[in-house]
């Protein structure tokens, strides 16, 4: 049964959903009809008008009233655990896809640095089809259609948004020792085939939050709510309706 607009506010605090580095509302095209049916959801860009990740924190707790539920992807779920840190007691429930919480490292800030170099000089598209077998399972590295679908997402997003959203990246802190602070619910997933942020990162996040739940997506990269589209929103349905009484005790 579809709820309507009012039934749906009464039922969920609003879910905003926070895009990866250089991503848009696609990367939600098959999360957004199902969980759309059942609450109130939106999309963010905040990631694409602020220079750093704490600014990006600041501008969605600004942007939306009340409680928030905030479900972020990679880059989105670095941009949920810093608006967290900013205002815990605005965040309802955090969930984490193929996210971590580490800062980078010297060899990735060198591969960063490097890539913007390449952006800068317009081969944005001939790094990002080098790289596509990182951000996709094995079983669609090899396959021209996924590779299309991944590299003209990123391509929408512009070289200048491109340098802009990884300089940020670069810029973030470790968020590690801020994880024992988040008192909320908390689903962290990440795909069994993920090579940008490997299922260990998302194990080291849920074993400092106790009332972490962990999902680990078999056959799924680090474009997890592409390639197991189902699987995500079947996680996602079920954790939010599980966040219903806490809602309701709240109000």
């Amino acid at each position: 049964m579809r709820l309507s607009p009012q039934s749906k506010t009464e039922a969920m605090h609003t879910v905003i959903l926070l895009p990866g580095l250089a991503c848009d509302a696609a990367i939600w095209r098959d999360q957004l009809p199902a969980l759309s049916a059942q609450h109130t959801v939106q999309v963010s860009d905040v990631h694409q008008r602020h220079d750093d990740l704490p600014a990006m924190a600041r501008a969605l707790l600004a942007q939306t009233e009340g409680p928030l539920v905030l479900v972020g992807s990679s880059m989105g779920g670095m941009l949920a655990l810093h608006a967290h840190r900013e205002a815990p007691q605005r965040i309802a429930a955090l969930a984490l896809l193929s996210s971590t919480a580490r800062d980078d490292t010297a060899e990735l800030i060198r591969l960063r640095s490097d890539a913007i170099v390449e952006f800068e000089q317009g081969r944005a598209e001939a790094v990002l089809r080098a790289n596509a077998m990182f951000a996709l399972h094995p079983a669609h590295a090899e396959d021209r259609a996924w590779v299309d679908d991944y590299v003209g997402q990123i391509l929408r997003a512009g070289a200048a948004q491109l340098i802009a959203q990884n300089r940020a990246v670069m810029k973030r802190c470790d968020m590690r020792p801020w994880l024992a602070d988040i008192g909320c619910p908390l689903m962290v997933a990440c795909g069994d085939g993920d090579l940008l942020t490997p299922p260990e990162h998302s194990r080291e996040i849920a074993q400092a939050v106790p009332q972490a739940r962990l999902e680990v997506v078999p056959g799924a990269g680090h474009l997890m709510t592409w390639e197991q589209p189902e699987r995500v929103n079947a996680l996602l349905l079920h954790w939010l309706a599980g966040l219903q009484p806490l809602h309701r005790r709240a109000r």
